[in-house]
């Protein structure tokens, strides 16, 4: 049996924006370049463009499940669309994926010195070391196997979360570098405040990138190793941080994080929809839900559709979120509760049980017919990252190719 709430996942769609990311990519490359890069030769990562060779290549971010959207399917469509390179959070998500039979490249963003660390060896799996002891690490095992393990050196410019300080490379870098069965195959740090437009932090993230970089280089690392820093916000904010590699990962799901604003022709991926399961009325003062936290201030109609905070969908939606029924807005009122919302529908006349809901995605032309993550997220002040990985497992995805 099939749940009512089901997401539906557009694999053209998602193709479509990583084209039109990559459009955006060369379009804008001529107003970036600067002289002392057009001597670098060319690097593993990048994809040559025919008409300009400075095009950056793209990593594609398909971790905490592709952000919910399905990481198996999603990274297969994003290899079939020529895709450089994959990455995501731990060496278990990059073994969904090569168990799925993606064959591309794959990063691993996450700290590995306590991991098992064998997934790397056996799945092909590229880490990235960001601290001195998971280069140790990674050197044993490594050496155990008799391989060379290329992989990603993580910078920290200033998220002061993972990765080697960037004032301190010339004392704490040489003895990574030397490391026999270890081969560094691109450097990358991550930027805190890239969606927060004018923040002091952002420019003095890619400035001490650029000195880091300096610095490795003077360590004997040749100048062709790619580099890599822009996410999705700092691929629409500032071109000079896109170096040779780019790491979209909301942008590829068709959403702009918030508060920007972008002219690259998206289309969402997913839509998330339901049905009236029951249509009750009430009279004046009733309340409904748990806490009683709505009071019908006249006769009044709800609908209950089966979905709730076991299927991602926040608490605080209750009184602030609205759905689309019969392509109309309707608020949701009182408590999310597990498995099911009420929305007032007495407005809307006739509501049956078997109607659409839409909770995210369109019913309609109007642009009004539209309820996107974004416009979710805003609505009980969290960001549109959260709302699409925490749909939950229990929603089935149907893909559309």
């Amino acid at each position: 049996m099939i749940r009512s709430t089901v997401a539906r996942v557009d694999l053209a769609a998602l193709q479509s924006n990583f084209r039109a990311i990559q459009a955006f990519l060369a379009q804008s490359v001529p107003d970036r370049a600067t002289p002392d890069e057009t001597s670098l030769a060319p690097s593993p990562l990048r994809t040559l463009a025919p008409s300009h060779p400075r095009v950056p290549s793209v990593i594609a971010v398909v971790k905490a499940n592709a952000y919910g959207h399905g990481s198996e399917r999603v990274a297969l469509a994003l290899e079939q669309a020529g895709v450089t390179m994959l990455a995501c959070a731990d060496i278990e998500e990059g073994i969904v994926l090569r168990r799925a039979g993606v064959r591309a490249p794959i990063l691993v963003f996450g700290a590995l010195s306590v991991s098992d660390l064998e997934g790397l060896f056996e799945y092909a799996l590229t880490p990235s070391i960001s601290t001195p002891s998971a280069a140790r690490a990674l050197q044993a095992a490594a050496a155990t196997h008799g391989a060379s393990l290329g992989y990603h050196l993580k910078l920290d410019t200033g998220m002061n979360r993972l990765g080697f300080r960037h004032d301190n490379l010339a004392h704490t870098l040489p003895g990574v570098l030397s490391s026999p069965n270890l081969r560094l195959e691109a450097i990358y740090t991550h930027f805190a405040t890239a969606d927060a437009p004018g923040h002091a932090l952002f420019a003095h993230q890619r400035e001490r990138f650029e000195r880091a970089v300096q610095t490795i280089r003077g360590l004997g690392v040749p100048g062709d190793v790619p580099r890599h820093a822009a996410n999705s916000a700092a691929l629409l904010c500032d071109a000079r941080t896109w170096y040779d590699v780019v790491r979209p990962g909301l942008l590829l799901y068709g959403i702009v994080p918030p508060p920007l604003a972008s002219t690259i022709p998206l289309q969402p991926v997913m839509s998330l929809t339901s049905r009236v399961v029951a249509v009750k009325g009430l009279r004046p003062g009733e309340s409904v839900g748990y806490g009683c936290r709505f009071s019908a201030p006249g006769p009044s109609t709800i609908a209950v559709v089966p979905a709730g905070y076991a299927d991602g969908l926040d608490l605080r939606l209750g009184q602030h979120g609205q759905v689309l029924i019969r392509g109309r807005r309707v608020p949701i009122v009182g408590a999310v509760s597990m498995d099911m919302m009420t929305v007032d529908v007495t407005d809307l006349g006739d509501v049956q049980p078997g109607d659409e809901v839409v909770l995210i995605g369109r019913q309609g032309t109007e642009s009004w017919q539209r309820i996107d993550a974004r416009e979710m997220a805003a609505a009980i002040g969290t960001i549109p990252y959260e709302i699409v990985c925490r749909i939950g497992s229990r929603i089935e995805r149907h893909y559309v190719d």
